[in-house]
């Protein structure tokens, strides 16, 4: 890990006040965040309560154990959590967002895998690409190449060059333009470059996660979320809201790298995610 120190920056003035102060502050914002932690309880129950959509394609994946079934990445568990990478086949390196995300799948897909779920992250690109990067990374948990397979494409984190073309794709549940291609001042360009893809190209992929279940061998849909829907999978933003600076991102771009360019000259002010907004 790269831990080189970074100058430190000019902290904005800031109220000031007693202890006595700050309990009173912290209290009220006690129960504040109660009352946000039983409404996120009643969110995750109204999730699992949403009905079962029986999954009649047969999804075929490339995986590090050889051709597999969407049943298959199952390996045992009743429950699989798919992370939808951005890697497209054209793409040289992963979405620097989706990887700052991936960077916390090694630490809790082993405690997942022993509670009956399965964990995988899975991408268009074919699977040397996502072998060789995941090396480059240093992760572990699992990857499989969707690539030739309609898997992206019906879960709508893929996009045709039809789409791209007649500006229409459907994304977080709406159907409107690709707005990724026709707004690089998003960023999308830089992101592209970073991947190492063109901006069309880059722009025919998105993040999001998809939820499924197996039971009695047959392989149910149970969720999907996209966009700002996976905040709450985004580990540093989650420390983050927590910091006494917040996100603190007022300045124009991306202040994250892969985390092996940490230390290295700033060649990008866009993120793939927050240009994938657009189309929220």
């Amino acid at each position: 890990m790269n831990n080189q120190t970074k100058t430190v920056k000019s902290v904005p003035s800031h109220k000031t006040g007693t202890r006595e102060d700050w309990l009173t502050a912290r209290l009220a914002l006690l129960k504040e965040e109660k009352e946000l932690t039983r409404r996120s309880d009643e969110l995750a129950r109204r999730r699992q309560d949403l009905p079962w959509v029986r999954i009649a394609k047969d999804y075929r994946f490339e995986t590090d154990e050889g051709k597999a079934s969407l049943a298959d990445l199952f390996q045992g568990r009743s429950q699989l959590l798919v992370y939808h990478f951005m890697f497209g086949p054209d793409y040289q390196a992963g979405c620097p967002s989706c990887s700052s995300i991936a960077d916390g799948f090694n630490g809790f897909a082993v405690h997942l895998a022993n509670h009956d779920v399965m964990l995988w992250a899975v991408s268009r690109a074919p699977l040397a690409k996502l072998q060789a990067f995941k090396r480059r990374m240093s992760w572990t948990f699992p990857w499989a190449s969707s690539f030739g397979s309609d898997f992206n494409y019906d879960f709508h984190v893929s996009f045709t060059e039809e789409q791209e073309r007649h500006g229409e794709s459907e994304y977080n549940y709406r159907r409107e333009g690709l707005a990724i291609a026709a707004t690089p001042s998003l960023g999308a360009a830089q992101c592209a470059a970073m991947a190492g893809a063109d901006l069309a190209t880059y722009s025919r992929e998105a993040p999001g996660m998809s939820a499924f279940v197996l039971n009695d061998g047959v392989v149910f849909h149970t969720y999907s979320a996209y966009s700002r829907g996976l905040d709450g999978l985004w580990g540093m933003y989650q420390w983050l809201d927590r910091a006494p600076l917040g996100r603190n991102e007022d300045e124009p771009g991306i202040w994250w790298r892969l985390h092996d360019e940490y230390g290295q000259p700033a060649q990008n002010s866009g993120c793939c995610c927050h240009a994938a907004e657009a189309r929220v």
